[in-house]
């Protein structure tokens, strides 16, 4: 699914005046940003999310600076995007978690502008006329976005963990997919597979009274969730306790889809979407439109906001935070308004989302990312409350907020654990990386009993704990959850039906 590695050499193939190379390797660059924010327009939710990081990184002023440092010697358009991205991919892999995490997305750019410059077609999906299962090194997260769901059947990659963006992006439209599976581009053409992404397993050639079973308890699962989507009772513990199954959204596309499943509300509204791929930062009249849209869905139900998560793997162009060693470790979140004097940002988004609630009906909470002690829930929660937000709360994603989960609540209303970066933290592994998969279990008992230990400290003080990672759509983990006392559970809408299923 890739292209060729334009030949080396200033004049292999004879490069024509830099001045035209150069605008033909920009030219490049421009369609490759224009293509992926169209995707990201078609697909919506966490996809647009994606898709729209990619935008800013094929729009780096940067990037264009080392491409047009490369032509202006003579080399030609192809080879000078190839090396320049070349650049950018080394320092992103020696980066620190986040940022190497994105070398996949990178190299889906790199592909795409190296083809564009060459005029040939973009790398993507194989067409064929049968349904078919996709196997993969990995997969681009502007192909997983809007794969033709008629005939990918299901999708196996060799790289990739449980979390990362392909794993996530098919999950949410409801692909089954199994990643960082070993060997798998060792399959051969039209070999018979039986993908069991409830199990995370791919059998080959597989027998016809094992295809028969698998189908009688994919019916039953099915219909199972049918049932528990078409039932109006909300999900009781056997003492009684309510747990509430939200949904995690990106904006107003995801809506109606939301709604359809059943959701009770929404456990994650991220906000970063209205932000990504912007070049200055949406007005407060912007941001009311887009907050209020969302608020006027959920009437009547409970949206929980999280505010702008930035740095790390979303640079944004407004907000310079410098170069960091390691930015999975430095300045993003709540500390890129804290610590590097944004606040106004902060500001205006909180004002916003006040505003746009008015009159909705809607039960609004807002929460802060990357919250690492007290004394910055503090400060977040005067922030909130001076802007007119009612319920102020906190992500739960670093280890130390878990251990100091007590203390942190003391100054809230309530806590949501993201698992994806507790789980990351937690064991030391990126999510992006196939050979450490196993690794990327939110149901390790490491990161069990740091979510058990917030979950306990919000009992304790009387104040809802959430899961908004990706470990709540997981029907296996669900009841483990709520079993340790968490009273919400959000997810992609795709998942909400097998996950009342398996509850009820």
């Amino acid at each position: 699914m890739g292209v060729p590695e334009p030949p080396p050499g200033p004049l292999t193939p004879p490069a024509g005046p830099p001045a035209e190379e150069a605008e033909r390797a920009l030219a490049a660059l421009r369609l490759v940003a224009a293509e992926l924010g169209r995707r990201a327009e078609l697909a919506g939710g966490e996809a647009a999310e994606v898709l729209e990081a990619q935008v800013l990184m094929a729009q780096d002023p940067m990037l264009a600076e080392a491409v047009t440092a490369r032509t202006a010697v003579g080399v030609a358009a192809g080879r000078a995007v190839f090396e320049a991205f070349g650049v950018f991919r080394a320092q992103l892999a020696g980066a620190g978690e986040y940022l190497a995490a994105r070398v996949a997305d990178l190299d889906d750019l790199a592909a795409r502008a190296v083809a564009a410059a060459a005029g040939r077609p973009m790398p993507g999906v194989p067409v064929r006329d049968e349904p078919f299962v996709l196997v993969a090194h990995d997969l681009a997260p502007a192909d997983t976005a809007l794969l033709d769901l008629q005939k990918v059947l299901a999708l196996v990659t060799e790289q990739g963990g449980p979390t990362s963006h392909t794993a996530i992006l098919a999950r949410a439209r409801g692909i089954p997919a199994v990643v960082g599976v070993a060997g798998a581009l060792e399959l051969t053409e039209d070999e018979l597979l039986l993908v069991d992404a409830s199990e995370g397993a791919v059998y080959v050639a597989p027998t016809d009274e094992f295809v028969a079973s698998a189908r009688e308890r994919e019916a039953a699962r099915r219909e199972a969730a049918a049932l528990a989507t078409a039932g109006t009772e909300p999900i009781r513990t056997p003492d009684g306790r309510e747990v509430k199954l939200l949904a995690n959204i990106g904006g107003a596309v995801d809506v109606a889809d939301a709604l359809a499943a059943g959701a009770e509300g929404v456990g994650l509204f991220r906000t970063e979407v209205l932000y990504l791929g912007a070049h200055e930062p949406p007005s407060y009249e912007d941001q009311l439109t887009a907050y209020r849209a969302v608020f006027e869905g959920f009437a009547g139900m409970t949206v929980i906001a999280r505010t702008l998560d930035a740095g790390a793997d979303k640079p944004l162009p407004f907000l310079p935070l410098g170069e960091e060693p390691n930015p999975s470790l430095g300045v993003r979140g709540i500390r890129a308004f804290r610590d590097a004097g944004h606040e106004h940002l902060l500001e205006t988004q909180l004002a916003a989302m006040a505003a746009a609630a008015e009159g909705t009906g809607v039960d609004l909470w807002v929460m802060a990312p990357m919250i690492a002690d007290a004394e910055e829930a503090r400060w977040f929660a005067a922030k909130a409350r001076e802007a007119g937000i009612a319920k102020v709360g906190v992500m739960i994603e670093v280890p130390a907020a878990a251990l100091c989960a007590r203390e942190i609540l003391a100054e809230v209303d309530f806590a949501s654990i993201g698992t994806n970066d507790l789980t990351q933290y937690t064991m030391a592994a990126d999510r992006l990386v196939g050979a450490l998969g196993g690794l990327q279990d939110a149901g390790h008992p490491a990161v069990l009993k740091l979510i058990a230990m917030t979950a306990y400290a919000g009992a304790e003080l009387g104040k809802p704990v959430g899961v908004c990672g990706e470990a709540a759509g997981d029907p296996r983990l669900a009841a483990e959850l709520i079993r340790l006392g968490v009273t919400s559970l959000s997810m992609a809408p795709a998942a909400l039906a097998e996950v009342r299923a398996a509850l009820r």
